[in-house]
């Protein structure tokens, strides 16, 4: 075999290699986050998706008073991108991840962490209550939603005169998703 035919015949593996490399880093647990946010043993980390978009706010009675208003959370609108920036689903209401294959997660919250920054919605550590699909979110255990940007309930004014008011607060984050071994 000549020199020219070896390169050629090594190429794919060595491409191979690569890409296994690249993917073996994407599946690495997540270090330095608080204890309560850590993922439960025997799961490894799938997927990690960027979410930009909005908390959604509305202005409503308190519920021990009514008399007194606040903006109440209402849902996330956001859309999530792989490391590429490549537009891979959306996320909203539920909280609902759904991929652009149809896949789908609905988490429920298990603890949040306040997270580094006093300016930002709190770290998230959810499990799966429901999947639906075969696609990347099929077989998602648990979520973590880290490293977040903005999206805290409005300063402005809510009170009876703004009662249903809704507002828009633009977020970030970082949601790592993780599925059985």
């Amino acid at each position: 075999m000549n020199r020219s035919m070896l390169l050629r015949a090594s190429a794919p593996a060595a491409l191979i290699a690569i890409l296994a490399g690249c993917a073996a880093k994407e599946t690495s647990p997540v270090s330095g986050i608080p204890e309560s946010l850590r993922v439960p043993d025997g799961q490894t980390l799938t997927r990690v998706l960027h979410g930009s978009g909005v908390q959604i706010y509305a202005c409503l009675p308190g519920q021990e008073d009514p008399s007194r208003f606040a903006w109440i959370f209402q849902a996330p609108a956001a859309d999530l991108s792989d490391r590429s920036g490549k537009e891979i689903g959306r996320h909203y209401a539920g909280p609902t991840w759904e991929a652009n294959d149809g896949s789908k997660v609905v988490g429920e919250l298990v603890a949040q962490d306040r997270g580094p920054d006093p300016h930002a919605i709190p770290w998230l550590l959810l499990r799966a209550k429901s999947t639906s699909g075969k696609g990347i979110f099929g077989a998602t255990k648990t979520i973590q939603r880290l490293y977040t940007v903005g999206g805290l309930a409005p300063s402005s004014v809510c009170d009876a005169s703004h009662a249903g008011k809704r507002e828009r607060v633009p977020y970030a984050a970082e949601y790592y998703f993780y599925g059985a071994r």
